[in-house]
């Protein structure tokens, strides 16, 4: 059995889990200011407040297993990505006190909410310049990073950080749409439409920047036969680009943010595609890069009880937090 790709699988899961559960909260991080009533904020807030936190578990999962499961991977990817992965979490923290002290300040109150803006949005860019950090390649030499300090901050990796932003307000705005009250619901619908467009559109522009950039993706993704398999994915792309804006059209919400996650789940499958069977692109394999099998089947006799105490913590949590949020209530 190799017990190494079946890490990878898990992180890779644990990653998309992440990417989805809280990149809605961070998208509604970055709309938030645009709020017009110090009311209908309270209400962008109290929608994803009770379950926030619960999301970035994902978050220590994805991380915590590259460091247990693929050790080499960690120590060449951590140096690569200090700054940006510490100024993601920076965002994060600043985003999590907005969360605890917004509620209980009047005077102060604008403070906190330029802190959930400022982090969301700077935990966000990161993010995005992270995920072109990996596509663009990382140096390695000897088994260890071999890059400048600053390759992380190229034009490619800073428009990632652009498409991810878009990303994340389209998602954030989706679920707006399906937890907001009715009267905040007409301008939300424009905003996900605009979101949506800018997100294609720059997507569409990243799909042809990635393989002119790097010959090794393009072979990939542009040789037969198997480039006939691949482009199913571009196709479902834009069948689900139509149903996206067809469901906004029409006012269906919940078929629109269906859709969006569907676009996010082609993504990390055209990533997957472009990358493995590397998990630091394009310099170690996952099979180079992970523990000793010993270590990986001891991880998974854990990863076995726990990955299934995460998945029905977080959907008992949504679940008894579903429907739209009342005015005259909250959590606080």
């Amino acid at each position: 059995m190799d017990y190494a790709l079946i890490w990878y699988i898990l992180i890779a899961v644990a990653v998309f889990a992440y990417v989805i559960l809280d990149g809605f909260d961070l998208g509604i991080g970055i709309l938030f200011l645009g709020g017009e009533s110090e009311k209908e904020r309270d209400l962008m807030m109290n929608s994803v407040a009770p379950v926030w936190d619960g999301n970035e578990t994902w978050l220590v999962l994805g991380g915590g297993g590259l460091f247990a499961v693929f050790p080499l991977a960690y120590s060449v990817v951590m140096p690569a990505l200090y700054a940006p992965l510490t100024m993601m979490l920076l965002g994060l923290i600043f985003r999590g006190v907005a969360f605890e002290y917004r509620f209980r300040t009047t005077r102060g109150k604008f403070l906190w909410d330029s802190s959930f803006f400022i982090g969301s949005l700077v935990a966000t860019f990161t993010q995005g310049m992270m995920l072109g950090t990996l596509l663009q390649g990382i140096e390695v030499a000897g088994r260890q990073y071999s890059g400048g300090w600053f390759d992380w901050f190229t034009p490619f990796s800073v428009f990632c950080g652009f498409v991810t932003v878009a990303a994340y307000s389209l998602l954030g705005a989706c679920w707006l749409l399906i937890k907001l009250p009715t009267p905040y619901l007409s301008r939300y619908y424009s905003i996900a439409k605009k979101c949506a467009l800018i997100m294609v559109v720059m997507v569409v522009v990243l799909s042809i920047w990635l393989p002119l950039g790097n010959s090794q993706i393009a072979e990939r993704w542009f040789s037969f036969p198997q480039a006939l398999l691949f482009l199913l994915i571009p196709a479902g792309s834009t069948y689900l680009v139509y149903l996206l804006f067809k469901d906004l059209i029409e006012h269906k919400p919940v078929k629109a943010y269906l859709a969006s996650l569907g676009l996010f789940f082609l993504a990390s499958l055209g990533f997957g595609v472009s990358t493995f069977p590397y998990i630091v692109p394009h310099s170690l394999t996952y099979t180079e890069a992970a523990a000793p099998d010993t270590s990986l089947k001891f991880l998974l006799s854990g990863a076995v009880i726990l990955l299934p105490l995460i998945i029905a913590y977080t959907a008992y949590s949504y679940w008894v937090f579903r429907g739209k949020l009342n005015e005259d209530e909250g959590y606080h």
